[in-house]
């Protein structure tokens, strides 16, 4: 009884914040003196389409590269906490057979899956989307393998290679902005190419490959990590 009126009071508490923060919540009309400037002159200073691309790649790109820094950490800190367990408490478990449904819809979904994955952080200068989304997406495909084949092992090395291949890719494209253009991660060591074209943006799109593929990598490598302990009691 005491349990269950502790939960509804914390509930209420809770309900009680966020219609506070409602009550205070005042709407913005105009854009600030930087939000401003990033409207403005964003698409002819970057050349990209997407305009969240252009302030998250290029204006932001440290922020960007804390991030992905961030997520890095999440996935090593989170795969050493789910491994590490004594040899002798782990025991196989018997898992049930997977149903037919779930086994064809993988084989036919994983590979579209990926695709469009694939196509959300290369078109990531022009429509919504990029890096982290398209990631996240192909992770996703990741997920419903296993899901398929519990017994699937996913190979810790080739992920690893991956991820960290795309991460120096990301720091030598940010370093090459600071010698050959204003600053990290500056887009202009590329030619911008034809506004609204897939080759634009400078080196927005090759940037968005290599995020892309280290989100997917890292947030893969949880994936594995979580149905691998899942596997065992």
């Amino acid at each position: 009884m005491v349990k269950k009126f502790l939960i509804l009071l914390l509930v209420a508490g809770m309900g009680l914040i966020i219609f506070d923060l409602y009550q205070a919540y005042d709407s913005k009309e105009n854009l600030s003196t930087l939000g401003e400037y990033y409207a403005q002159n964003g698409a002819e200073e970057v050349g990209a389409a997407n305009l969240v691309t252009a302030v998250v790649v290029t204006y932001r790109g440290l922020d960007t590269l804390g991030e992905v820094s961030i997520l890095f950490l999440t996935a090593a800190i989170l795969s050493f906490a789910l491994s590490f367990r004594k040899e002798d408490e782990i025991e196989e478990k018997e898992l049930r057979p997977t149903s037919e449904i779930l086994s064809i819809a993988s084989q036919v979904l994983t590979p579209i899956i990926m695709l469009v994955g694939i196509y959300i952080f290369i078109n990531g200068h022009l429509t919504p989307g990029g890096g982290f989304q398209g990631g996240a997406v192909i992770a996703s495909a990741i997920l419903l393998m296993l899901m398929a084949k519990p017994k699937l092992e996913i190979s810790h090395k080739i992920i690893g290679f991956v991820e960290s291949i795309s991460g120096l890719s990301f720091i030598i494209i940010g370093a090459l902005g600071i010698v050959l253009a204003g600053g990290f991660l500056d887009n202009r060591i590329m030619s911008l190419g034809t506004f609204g074209t897939l080759l634009s943006a400078g080196a927005i799109p090759l940037i968005y490959i290599f995020v892309g593929l280290k989100v997917g990598a890292e947030l893969s490598n949880i994936v594995g990590s979580m149905s691998h302990n899942q596997n065992e009691k």
